[in-house]
């Protein structure tokens, strides 16, 4: 059967759309061990190679993007977004193309077409049930059915494909809605802009009308530089803003004559609307409206904070570091009139101070002490600590510690599921939802993976609240402030708003607890009376020191006539945005609803949805292709927050109590027998694990070579190194056993492998990639050169793949790799094996290896590296912390419930480490110490996604500016 090459084109779009083009062959070459998620140090677009072909110095891709334009039309912050994309195979055989769109996760698409000789397919929105055949189908035939998958913190992604044949072109649409959410006293369009290629007609066209008038309108396009700016075209009036961007082919270019784009950064808009102390704008078209509230020039109303800290084990390291960073700012930033407590939490809890104290400038810096204090340790007992914050908000409010007009609220942070004290999480919302009784606003963050979010979703919603996702990353601390910043400032409380009960009817939210600055209330309805001349919206709230009420009046004639005199703007905006509004306030009600009402939530939205074309959480867009004369489909779907990458249901269902990894306890063969092991709780069988059976009699072919893989268990030697591109081996247990894991890097990244404050020691690895990069394959990267400087003696060492130079004050002494020499300074030295090795000594306890691997010169794709090895580090102190350094000291670990893998030959496991229950995988990597060519195997378990949960923070915290800094400030 021919081949068909595949590529992929990629239109990415952030926080509200963007352009992301990404050409590249399909067939994968892939590692043993597969990262599903994005990595921390992955080069943007890495796969963004293109087939193309070089004719008399002008170069042409075999599929071509030749148009490209992303239109965005926002009225009355309701989004309508179309994205369309333009491509023609100019190759002689035909080609696929992937189409890749990223939006919001709190949009909805709408629409979506292809066209492809002159025959338009498009999509229809179904209930999921009635798009199960389709789903089952896709799959069956090996296809990815769920389109639409979570793409990093904010968004989605949505993706289809299609062959086109030589010559052929081929037009991408797709449509999607969205509310803007007014954040910190804006609104924000970010559009990432990367086609990867030349686009010949590349656009981003922007329209705003606001009613209201627009106080500002900015445009950041950073990937620009400042002789380009004025590529960007910007109009405003007092209601319409217009942002155009049209570069030509040659201001797309790099340089004068080379085919790489600038077009490769964020497109950022931001704008908001005149505002002042009023019951704010209404809009009406087409029998419905729309009522947007946010006052100005209010006093701010003082608020009771009581933050709940987890700082269980699981904490630890950057998490527990970028919350303490966090919280010292956050009591910086309180005002003096408001109130707070701090409660921390393990296994049990522990407080600052026994009450709840007013953030005067004494009380907020001893807090900030306390703060600096807490360390990670024990496990996770969420229920005791909340139950203690609603008693201390009772208490204060019973003593009437706190202003009569205030806000109280409990913001919780926590990492992990609870399993400590009470741990069903059914129970612990009950008990919360019971002690809070609607007075208090509890707001749940949960910080990484590792938590259930649903758990904490409904907790809040529960206590009207809301929950958010901190995100494990080196901005973790701006994400917790901002947070923050969001609910730092009440301006009103108990908004209640009114309209003529007789005209309207289908009203969304009206009634809400707090309006914070900086935000936005939104209520839509339907109009029932044709005949209504004006609508009547009063406001009723409470202000910091008294009763507001507040009273527009509009004519219906009046509002219609300004928005149908805007002629780009799409004319049943207010419909669509009431149905919008009303999905997401159903979804969220639908979280804490009881069983009786759940259903009459799930039928409205179900409606509603496949009425408007949404694809919500209810429902699936199915879109028919055609693909080698037969119709082909395919199913997108909306995913979930708690969406992750997971095993077989049918590999999770043995427990077994965990067993600390030795060489005593750890016998594969324990495991298998039929009556279980000895002394753990189990089955006389182990039900669904592939190849065993019932009767006693179990036959395990997918552990054929588990005996021969763990026989060399005994043979571990004590290890931190790293080598090849890169992997890092870890001993642990007593040096009884080993851990491993990559990280995926961008060529020209520095990482810090270890850094000893005390001693001065610094060692840190330069990443380089192949010589060239083969469409659609993973980037390798090595380790291309080292840095490592002893500050203390005033050395550092630069050792390439070429050359070792020594820095000693202004002098300086460089060796080639051909030759063996030494060089002492007191107790530091340094020994080169010609072509072979570096050993670096510092003392009697402190000792490294570089290994030097060279390749055959005229290799098309591989390049020389370099390996290092820790043999000692005892000189160095508890201090030290590191890609490598931070597992000097002895690293523990639990390993339990192994079972067959995804592999033949590669068993996975269940392991806790660092407080991180992580699954794991049975492999072998490279020593090259004795033999830099072949090297020697070395078994170990990998820890998937860059080391996640294994690590310290993630990859990106290791990233350095040069060869000899250092991670601590």
């Amino acid at each position: 059967m021919k081949t068909i090459l595949s590529y992929i084109l990629l239109i990415s779009i952030p926080a509200l759309i963007s352009s992301d083009f990404i050409i590249t062959e399909s067939e994968h070459h892939k590692s043993d061990y597969v990262n599903p998620l994005p990595n921390a140090l992955k080069q943007a677009g890495r796969t963004l190679k293109k087939r193309s072909t070089e004719e008399h110095g002008k170069k042409t891709e075999e599929l071509e993007i030749y148009s490209m334009k992303i239109d965005c039309k926002v009225t009355s912050r309701f989004a309508h977004n179309v994205v369309i994309s333009r491509v023609v195979n100019r190759a002689t055989e035909s080609r696929e193309a992937f189409f890749e769109v990223e939006l919001p996760k709190t949009a909805f698409i709408s629409n979506f077409s292809m066209t492809l000789d002159e025959v338009t397919y498009v999509g229809a929105v179904k209930e999921k049930e009635v798009a199960q055949q389709q789903y089952q189908q896709a799959v069956s035939r090996g296809q990815t059915a769920g389109l639409v998958k979570v793409a990093g913190r904010k968004m989605e992604k949505f993706k289809v494909s299609v062959n086109i044949g030589p010559t052929k072109k081929v037009t991408f649409g797709l449509t999607y809605e969205e509310l803007l959410k007014r954040n910190l006293g804006k609104y924000k369009m970010n559009i990432r802009v990367k086609p990867q290629q030349l686009v010949e007609r590349f656009q981003i066209d922007v329209h705003i009308f606001e009613p209201q008038g627009i106080a500002f309108l900015n445009v950041d396009a950073k990937f620009l530089k400042n002789n380009l700016t004025s590529i960007v075209k910007k109009t405003l009036t007092a209601t319409r803003g217009h942002v155009s961007f049209k570069p030509t082919l040659e201001q797309q270019r790099k340089c004068p004559n080379c085919h790489e784009t600038i077009l490769d950064g964020d497109f950022i808009i931001e704008y908001d609307v005149n505002r002042d102390l009023s019951a704010g704008s209404v809009q009406i078209v087409n029998g419905y409206f729309v009522h947007h509230f946010a006052p100005a020039n209010l006093s701010r109303i003082p608020k009771n904070v009581i933050f709940v800290i987890d700082h269980s084990g699981s904490m630890s390291g950057a998490k527990m570091r970028q919350t303490n960073e966090a919280l010292v700012k956050i009591l910086d930033d309180m005002d003096t009139k408001d109130h707070f407590a701090i409660i921390i939490f393990d296994h049990y809890f522990g407080t600052w101070r026994n009450s709840i104290f007013q953030a005067t400038r004494n009380n907020v810096t001893e807090a900030k002490d306390f703060v600096r204090t807490i360390s990670a340790r024990g496990g996770t007992n969420i229920n005791d600590p909340m139950l203690e914050a609603v008693k201390r908000l009772d208490n204060a409010h019973k003593e009437k510690l706190l202003p009569e007009r205030s806000v109280s609220m409990i913001i919780l942070l926590t990492d992990g599921d609870p399993n400590e004290g009470e741990s069903n999480p059914t129970k612990i919302q009950q008990n919360v939802k019971n002690a809070a009784n609607g007075r208090y606003n509890v707001y749940c963050l949960g910080f990484g993976y590792d938590v259930k979010y649903s758990f904490l979703e409904k907790m809040a919603l529960e206590n009207n609240g809301v929950a958010r996702r901190i995100y494990e990353d080196s901005d973790a601390p701006l994400q917790l402030q901002g947070f923050y910043d969001e609910v730092a400032n009440p301006l009103l409380l108990d908004i209640e708003l009114q309209y003529p009960e007789n005209a309207i009817s289908e009203l969304t939210q009206a009634n809400f607890r707090q309006y914070y600055d900086g935000s936005e209330i939104v209520v839509a309805g339907k109009i029932l009376d044709n005949n209504l001349d004006s609508l009547t919206a009063e406001v009723f709230a409470q202000t910091a020191n008294e009763n507001l009420t507040l009273k527009a009046e509009v004519k219906v004639s009046e509002v219609e006539n300004v928005t149908q005199q805007q002629q780009y703007i799409f004319g049943d905006f207010t419909e669509r945005l009431w149905a919008y509004l009303t999905i997401q306030q159903l979804l969220e009600k639908r979280v804490s609803a009881e069983t009786n009402k759940e259903k009459n939530l799930t039928d409205r939205i179900l409606e509603l949805s496949l009425k408007y074309s949404f694809v919500t959480p209810l429902t699936s867009m199915v879109v028919t292709k055609p693909e080698e004369n037969k119709d082909d489909s395919f199913v997108a779907d909306k995913p979930s927050e708690d969406e992750k990458v997971k095993l077989p249901h049918n590999f999770m269902n043995f427990r077994q109590r965990p067993v600390k990894l030795t060489r005593k306890n750890f016998n594969p063969r324990r495991f298998l027998g039929s009556a279980g092991p000895p002394s753990l709780p189990g089955p006389p069988s182990l039900p669904g694990f592939a190849g065993l059976t019932g009767n006693g009699q179990h036959h395990v072919p997918a552990f054929a070579k588990v005996d021969a893989l763990m026989d060399d268990f005994d043979h571990v030697p004590a290890f931190a190194i790293v080598d090849s591109d890169p992997h890092f081996i870890i001993s642990i247990n007593d040096h009884s056993d080993a851990i491993c894991f990559n990280i995926d890097g961008k060529p020209g990244a520095i990482l810090n492998l270890v850094t000893d404050p005390y001693t001065g020691f610094v060692v840190n690895g330069q990443l380089i990639g192949e010589k060239k990069i083969e469409t659609n394959k993973k980037i390798n990267t090595y380790f291309g050169k080292f840095g490592i400087r002893n500050k203390k003696m005033d050395v550092k060492v630069e050792i390439s793949t070429q050359t070792i130079t020594i820095f000693h004050g202004e002098n300086k002494i460089i060796f080639p790799w051909s030759a063996t020499a030494s060089l002492t300074k007191e107790s530091f030295s340094i020994s080169i094996m010609k072509e072979r090795n570096l050993t670096l000594t510092m003392g009697d306890n402190a000792t490294f290896v570089i290994v030097l691997h060279r390749v055959w010169k005229n290799h098309p794709l591989h390049r020389d590296f370099l390996g290092f090895y820790t043999l000692d580090s005892h000189r160095l102190s508890n201090m030290t912390h590191g890609l490598l350094g931070q597992f000097y000291q002895e690293v523990n670990a639990e390993i339990y419930n192994i079972r067959p893998g995804l592999d033949q030959g590669k068993p996975d496991a269940t392991m806790i480490v660092k407080g991180h229950k992580l699954i794991v995988t049975r492999g072998h990597q490279k020593d090259y110490r004795l033999d830099p060519k072949r090297g020697t195997n070395v078994p170990c378990w990998f820890v998937h996604y860059n080391g996640k949960g294994f690590i310290d923070g993630i990859p990106t915290d290791y990233v350095v500016s040069s060869l000899f800094d250092s991670i601590y400030p």
